[in-house]
């Protein structure tokens, strides 16, 4: 189980695949060779812009499907045309939260059976080392959980990505929140700002999706995007900035507790948000345990990740 015929291609379905992640991975699945097929789903309605993605992916060589989460038989058809399912539904609290409607994905799989291998919906921190996650910002580690103990419980190959934070909202502005921009003069720098963090450029998270959704070395097993040259912490980050503007920023260091004072008065959204930054940056989730084998950018050399001082050339 999980590993796939050499010689012939694979074939892949994309089920969020006009999201932000989701248009990255269909690209990164054509280029690698996959026969890429594209979840259609009828909820689209007006959406004019995911309309005209879906049609310029068709145009790219994809395959579009229509199935709907409200009907179960359309999910089990659509994945008997395929070995891989991969999904990219939204898990951020600021956009649309679908976490749990992949359980429906699973349903789907589970009766279908003959799909080799899964990715649900991670590409962020690794949810079981998330327990004790703050509020509301956890539901997110919690629903991925429930996800994947469904996966597991029905038998279904599986691989997990993770690990990384995404670099247009986490390194384009420095870290900054509620920007994603650099910043002009100040910026803020979390606890002493020498806490490690991975940052990855959004295409290379896609691309070593598709090299891994078939790879026999990843089946059942959890794939960590660590590239040594992007561990970096928020100071060096800003150094690099600084370095290519040849501007010092003036730094403010929030300490944990000011940075967590009235998260209780927030909007739900910036409450998780409050709180993914605070696992992130002062208790360095992403790079507080070894990863072993199963690191992308070892796996996948051949992979020319981005670095972050090329990264933020763009905002120059």
């Amino acid at each position: 189980m999980g590993g796939i015929k050499s010689g012939e291609k694979t074939r892949v379905l994309v089920v969020g695949a006009t999201g932000y992640l989701g248009k990255r991975i269909v690209r990164a699945c054509l280029a690698e060779g996959h026969e890429t097929y594209v979840l259609q789903r009828p909820e689209i309605g007006l959406d004019i812009e995911k309309v005209q993605l879906l049609f310029s992916f068709k145009k790219l060589g994809a395959r579009l499907v229509e199935a709907s989460f409200s009907d179960h038989q359309s999910l089990v058809s659509a994945v008997k045309l395929v070995d891989v399912v991969v999904s990219a539904m939204s898990g951020v609290h600021f956009r649309s939260h679908n976490i749990l409607v992949q359980l429906k994905l699973v349903e789907a799989i589970k009766e279908a059976g003959n799909v080799k291998r899964f990715l649900p919906s991670e590409f962020g921190m690794d949810p079981p080392r998330m327990g004790h996650a703050l509020p509301p910002g956890r539901d997110t580690f919690d629903q991925k959980m429930e996800v994947r103990h469904a996966i597991e419980a029905a038998g279904i190959p599986y691989t997990y990505v993770v690990g990384a934070c995404f670099a247009a909202y986490f390194a384009g502005n420095l870290s900054q929140m509620e920007t994603l921009l650099p910043p002009k003069k100040k910026a803020n720098i979390y606890g002493d700002g020498n806490v490690k963090v991975v940052f990855a450029d959004e295409d290379d998270i896609a691309k070593y999706t598709a090299k891994t959704l078939d790879d026999p070395r990843t089946v059942n097993k959890t794939v960590y995007i660590r590239p040594q040259d992007n561990v970096l912490t928020q100071n060096e980050l800003v150094k690099i900035w600084e370095k290519l503007t040849g501007n010092e920023l003036e730094k403010t260091n929030i300490a944990a507790k000011d940075f967590l004072a009235n998260i209780e008065h927030m909007e739900i959204p910036h409450q998780a948000g409050i709180g993914h930054f605070y696992h992130i940056f002062y208790e360095g989730c992403l790079t507080d345990h070894e990863v072993g084998d199963e690191e992308a950018s070892s796996l996948y050399p051949d992979v020319k990740y981005k670095r972050m001082d090329d990264y933020l050339r763009m905002f120059l």
